[in-house]
């Protein structure tokens, strides 16, 4: 680590004595080591904490609307206080809400009965599409247990869009 070196001067008048000199030498060796432990031990926990983050693709502008299956269609709206409501089909002047939660055996099971009826309907499960739209008052929480509800059961086609003024009006407890 650390060495010192002592010289010995000879001394030309015996009567006089000179003092010895001595030099420190510091070994930076480990400081060196230690440096580099520091260096790779940052780069590998940047490395190992990138955020995972879920890919949404959204859908190219055009004026051509896609034409969907009215049956194939599923919306639902996250609202306040955990409440997931739904409705099948596209949104008509008698349409009724239905509710259901946010645990396996509600919005999972919603989906995948939803599957079962559009692979009876149209001979394939794929052509289910989830309309998801979440109301204002709904939380960050409720919109990502839906989407990792849609990534469990495989739901390939969903989009998300605002909630519309009839469906405030649907919410709304005093309608």
């Amino acid at each position: 680590m650390a060495e010192m070196e002592t010289k010995h001067t000879a001394t030309k008048n015996k009567g006089c004595k000179r003092m010895n000199k001595k030099s420190t030498k510091v070994d930076l060796t480990p400081m060196v080591d230690l440096g580099f432990l520091l260096i790779t031990f940052f780069v590998f926990t940047t490395t190992m904490a990138q955020p995972k983050a879920m890919g949404i693709i959204y859908p190219k502008d055009s004026n051509n609307p896609s034409p969907l299956c009215e049956s194939c269609v599923l919306t639902v709206i996250p609202a306040a206080d955990n409440k997931l409501y739904y409705y099948e089909g596209m949104l008509a002047v008698n349409t009724v809400l239905k509710t259901t939660s946010f645990d396996a055996t509600g919005f999972r099971d919603l989906l995948l009965t939803k599957k079962e009826a559009v692979k009876s309907i149209r001979g394939n499960a794929e052509e289910l599409s989830l309309i998801i739209r979440p109301a204002d008052e709904s939380t960050y929480k409720n919109f990502v247990d839906v989407l990792d509800e849609i990534n469990i059961t495989g739901v390939k086609r969903y989009f998300i869009d605002d909630i519309t003024a009839e469906e405030k009006q649907l919410l709304d407890p005093d309608n």
